[in-house]
């Protein structure tokens, strides 16, 4: 596993033992980055579930101007400090040691916002639509904010009516669903 452009590129990173983390293939990754390339820019990003960090870092590589990396795993932080470390990305990227529910609250209480989410949870997890509907309720997202759920082929999450779907991949057991937040409908 290894960041594929930008800034860090070529450089191999770590990743966690076991089946809980599934570290996003290579050409999977590259297929993702192609479809979100125009959103990288600058962007606050949010890695809900990071496992290794991999998706997060890919963004800072190139181009984001900010990451929050989420995992509750001892072993997966322990991977994301050393990968952090190696990009020498720590000015950008900012670790937390929870499950996704305190992030959540831990965030919006210090008025966060983001342009891109990952949300690539263990393959036994349900809920997608749950977490995407905490997200809007704690105003932790930009306008136009993208959203990008990577799940087992076959689920498809219940979301919130404010996501529009903008793309659907499949790769083997693997799909993946790109929701852009839509403008909130003005009151009359």
């Amino acid at each position: 596993m290894r960041i594929i452009a930008g800034r860090a590129r070529g450089t191999q990173l770590l990743a966690p033992k076991g089946m809980d983390t599934r570290p996003t293939q290579d050409k999977v990754k590259e297929s993702l980055f192609s479809m979100i390339q125009w959103d990288l820019p600058d962007a606050a990003v949010l890695d809900l579930f990071a496992g290794s960090g991999a998706l997060a870092l890919e963004s800072l590589s190139r181009g984001a101007a900010s990451a929050v990396l989420v995992d509750k795993s001892r072993e997966a932080l322990d991977c994301i400090r050393k990968n952090i470390e190696k990009l020498r990305m720590k000015e950008e990227a900012t670790l937390l040691s929870c499950d996704w529910e305190q992030a959540l609250l831990q965030l919006s209480r210090s008025g966060k916002r983001f342009d891109l989410v990952f949300l690539d949870p263990p393959y036994r997890m349900t809920g997608l639509g749950e977490i995407c509907a905490k997200l809007l309720e704690l105003h932790l997202l930009s306008p136009g904010a993208v959203l990008v759920l990577e799940h087992r082929t076959g689920f498809v999450p219940e979301m919130p009516p404010c996501f529009s779907l903008e793309k659907e991949r499949t790769y083997g057991e693997t799909q993946i669903h790109f929701y852009r937040l839509e403008e909130e409908p003005h009151e009359s």
